[in-house]
């Protein structure tokens, strides 16, 4: 089974030039490319967001998803990684200038393979062969496909084939393609290597990965280039800098240098400028309250995972908390309920609002006490 995708704790953030405004930190780097967008994985918060919101032409992002829904199949068994598969003559006859991994029809060819033709070669034939292989057909994927983009909140996204060729209806934009992003690092740990590798050899043809930031930046392990005509060069990149992971999305460059570079500025700002500081454990209480009519009088309100946070660098103590929540607190309460708001300004300025919840559940208590305690609020 798929991993549920996790929800995000970040309801409102300020844009990343007021923040270095406020901060006196440096503005956000001008990409001469459509649109970008920076996003810290271990936070979820998005740092840099130019059009980010803007439907694009994906290209051969696109097979970010494919790779997601292969690596899925591969986990629940409907495919393994030694596996042969047979293409057919179809589906390799639609390729023309198209990238490829170079497939033959009738000639077997492992899932192992067909992953590193898709992921390092940007191959569309290894696209096609998955797809059938997982579906039937490129348009049941695509149903498939769509699913998964809702499932994991890609609200400005439609799909219509595995590949990333243009076609009306298919579109994305730079923040849902950065959740997709964080999806494959998150949920397939085991496969994600696979998107660091510098080239692969098949068929005795041997093809280099486009992404130039494996070689430009040894913290960048990943992820994954576009181009068409129509949508210019585009490319998704992630790198890690001791337990930080930031992921990149440019989109729109005019070059494959540029659209690298364009990455680097990016990927360099977040590092240099920002810092992820814990704030609270997962399930450790940040604030006790008092609780009516249940079982327990007093409720432990929190967060379920480590609260991470992702502000200017050396301004943490410029960070204050004040917490909303709903009074009188009445029960019975579920776990992970959400009881309030948990409010930071930074410097004075509003930065981030996150809910409180519940960490336990308390169900109602026997007439008795509820009546005493009835008694009691109204004197509250």
């Amino acid at each position: 089974m798929m991993k549920p995708v996790l929800s995000f704790l970040i309801v409102f953030l300020l844009p990343a030039c007021a923040v270095a405004q406020q901060a006196g930190l440096p503005p956000a780097p001008a990409l001469a490319a459509k649109s970008w967008l920076l996003y810290d994985y271990s936070s979820n918060q998005v740092l840099v967001n130019e059009k980010g919101e803007e439907r694009i032409e994906p290209a051969s992002l696109t097979k970010l998803m494919t790779a997601y829904l292969a690596s899925a199949a591969i986990q629940r068994g409907k495919l393994s990684m030694e596996q042969d598969i047979v293409p057919t003559a179809e589906e390799l006859s639609s390729q023309g200038e198209e990238s490829r991994m170079f497939l033959e029809a009738g000639k077997p060819v492992k899932v192992a393979e067909l992953m590193r033709g898709l992921i390092v070669q940007s191959g569309n034939d290894a696209a096609r062969v998955l797809a059938d292989a997982i579906a039937g057909s490129e348009a049941n994927f695509a149903e498939l496909m769509n699913k998964e983009a809702q499932r994991l909140g890609m609200g400005n996204t439609h799909f219509a084939n595995s590949t990333g060729l243009p076609h009306p209806q298919h579109y994305s934009s730079a923040h849902d393609l950065a959740l997709l992003a964080a999806a494959v690092v998150r949920d397939f740990p085991a496969h994600y290597p696979l998107y660091s590798l510098r080239e692969y050899q098949h068929n005795n043809i041997k093809q280099s990965n486009r992404n130039r930031l494996l070689w430009m930046d040894p913290f960048v392990d990943g992820m994954k280039t576009g181009y068409t005509e129509s949508a210019g060069f585009c490319l998704v990149a992630s790198a890690k800098r001791d337990q930080r992971r930031l992921i990149s999305v440019v989109i729109g460059a005019s070059s494959d240098s540029l659209r690298a570079t364009e990455s680097q500025k990016l990927l360099n700002y977040g590092f240099q400028y920002f810092e992820t500081v814990r704030l609270y454990q997962k399930n450790q209480p940040v604030t006790t309250l008092r609780l009516w009519k249940g079982t327990e009088n007093k409720l432990g309100i929190g967060f379920r995972n480590d609260l991470l946070l992702t502000i200017p660098k050396g301004k943490q103590a410029q960070l204050k908390a004040s917490m909303e929540t709903r009074q009188p607190l009445l029960a019975p309460i579920e776990s992970g309920q959400k009881i309030g708001m948990l409010k930071l300004t930074l410097g004075g300025q509003p930065y981030v609002e996150l809910p409180l919840l519940a960490l336990e559940t308390v169900p109602l208590a026997n007439v008795f006490s509820r009546g005493w305690d009835n008694l009691l609020l109204l004197f509250q």
